[in-house]
C-alpha cells in the first residue's frame, strides 16, 4: 500500500556560495495512512522547516514531498496544519465560530455545511459552548482547541502539528495530548506531529522519527507498540513506555547533540 505522504531526499540550503548553510541533508521517510507519526530531534535541527516543506509553504533546495503520489508544489487539498503560536494563527476580531468556518468559506463551502462542520469540530474538542466568544476571551489551552477545531473542520486526510502544545502549562498539555488522540480516532485522520518533548513523542506516536543535528538527516525510526488505549498515568508507568522513552533519548544523545529535547516537558 502506497504511503499517504512521502519525503524523498529532502534537502534545504540557506544562502549560496561559500556562506551557504546546509540545514537539512537528504531526509527520507514515509507517513502511512491512519498512523500518528511524531518527529523529534535536537533544538535547531530544522523540524519546523521540514514541516513547512511538507505543507507546501516552502520549497526545498532538492528532493521532493509527495502527497497521495503527487509532488507538493503548494499547500495541497486534503492537508491542514496547526501551528505552535495559536495567538497569531487565530483572528482576534472574529468569533470562535467564524475562525473555524473561515477556511471553509474560502474553499467555497456552502454556509449550512460550514456551520455543520464547525459545530461538529468545536464539539469534538470541547469548546462548542464558546462559539460566540472571541479568541482573546479564552485561555491559551482553549485557543489551541479552537485552532485544532479549525483544522478538523476542513476534514483533512493529513493533519500537520508544529509543537502545538509547547506554550501551555503541563496539565493543559496532558489534556491536549489526550484530546488529539481522541479526535484522531473520531475523525480517522493521519497525523504528523513535530515536538521537542521526548515523552510526548512516545506517548502520542505509532512511530517516532528521530532527527540528527544539522545538517539534518533521519537517524532512526522507532516503532511504538503501546496500543491505542493510552492514559497519562497508566501508560507512562509501564516498563514499555520507560524503555521506549530511554531508547529515543539515548538515540539523540548518541548523535552528540549539543542541545537535546526535553524530558518530562522541561
Amino acid at each position: 500500500m502506497a504511503p499517504l505522504m512521502s519525503v524523498q531526499g529532502l534537502g534545504v540550503t540557506y544562502g549560496s556560495g561559500p556562506s551557504a548553510v546546509r540545514a537539512i541533508d537528504e531526509l527520507s521517510f514515509d507517513v502511512r495512512g491512519g498512523e500518528f507519526l511524531t518527529v523529534v530531534g535536537p533544538s535547531g535541527c530544522g523540524k519546523t522547516t521540514l514541516l513547512r516543506c511538507v505543507a507546501g509553504l516552502m520549497a526545498p533546495t532538492n528532493g521532493a514531498v509527495l502527497f497521495e503520489g503527487a509532488a507538493v508544489a503548494g499547500p495541497p487539498a486534503g492537508l491542514a496544519m496547526v501551528f505552535q503560536d495559536y495567538s497569531r494563527s487565530l483572528m482576534p476580531w472574529r468569533t470562535v465560530h467564524d475562525n473555524v468556518t473561515f477556511p471553509l468559506s474560502n474553499a467555497g463551502t456552502a454556509k449550512a455545511e460550514r456551520d455543520r462542520l464547525a459545530e461538529e469540530s468545536l464539539r469534538a474538542v470541547g469548546v462548542d459552548h464558546f462559539a460566540d466568544k472571541h479568541p482573546w476571551q479564552l485561555s491559551g489551552g482553549m485557543q489551541q482547541r479552537v485552532a485544532i477545531a479549525r483544522a478538523l473542520a476542513y476534514r483533512p486526510k493529513l493533519l500537520l502539528m508544529d509543537e502545538p502544545f509547547a506554550a501551555v502549562d503541563a496539565q493543559t498539555r496532558a489534556d491536549l495530548e489526550d484530546l488529539v488522540l481522541k479526535v484522531k480516532r473520531e475523525f480517522e485522520v493521519t497525523i504528523m506531529f513535530v515536538t521537542h518533548d521526548i515523552d510526548e513523542s512516545v506517548y502520542l506516536g505509532d512511530r517516532v522519527v528521530v532527527l540528527s543535528k544539522p545538517p539534518t538527516h533521519v537517524d532512526r525510526i522507532v516503532d511504538v507498540d503501546l496500543g491505542d488505549d493510552r492514559d497519562q498515568v497508566t501508560t507512562k508507568e509501564t516498563p514499555e513506555f520507560a524503555h521506549l522513552r530511554a531508547d529515543v533519548f539515548r538515540a539523540i544523545k548518541e548523535l552528540g547533540a549539543t542541545s537535546a529535547p526535553a524530558l518530562n516537558g522541561n
